[in-house]
């Protein structure tokens, strides 16, 4: 998976609920010291739904996405991904990603060619 980088058009607004993926691994030791402050960002948006997916649990959905680098983040709405990249493991510049695209203000990178059809995936699957 290459970084996400390029900023292109703003995401259209839409009524579907945003989603924010955390792509982990239980063997991660960074990842198990992000997931309580993950979970803690979680709480100021209850409308976003927010999940914890262990990669390797769920190799049907990461499918052939190979993520490098933990925690990796994916971020979508309706059926299209906004964001799909690593993530400094600091709880501060979750919120602010997160926030940006709530607050409907952020340039989406240029993605990765999996990052839709791996979001559609995962939502369909926990949805």
């Amino acid at each position: 998976m290459k970084d996400a980088a390029v900023p292109t058009a703003a995401p259209e607004v839409s009524a579907d609920p945003w989603w924010v993926v955390c792509l982990c691994a239980g063997w991660c030791g960074v990842c198990r010291d992000y997931r309580s402050g993950f979970d803690a960002v979680a709480q100021r948006w209850p409308d976003v739904r927010w999940e914890w997916l262990d990669v390797e649990d769920r190799e049907d959905l990461v499918d052939d996405v190979d993520v490098e680098t933990f925690p990796t983040l994916l971020i979508g709405q309706g059926a299209r991904a906004f964001f799909l990249g690593p993530l400094l493991p600091q709880h501060a510049v979750l919120e602010r990603l997160v926030a940006s695209f709530i607050d409907g203000a952020p340039a989406t990178p240029q993605l990765p060619p999996e990052a839709t059809p791996l979001f559609q995936r995962v939502t369909a699957a926990l949805a």
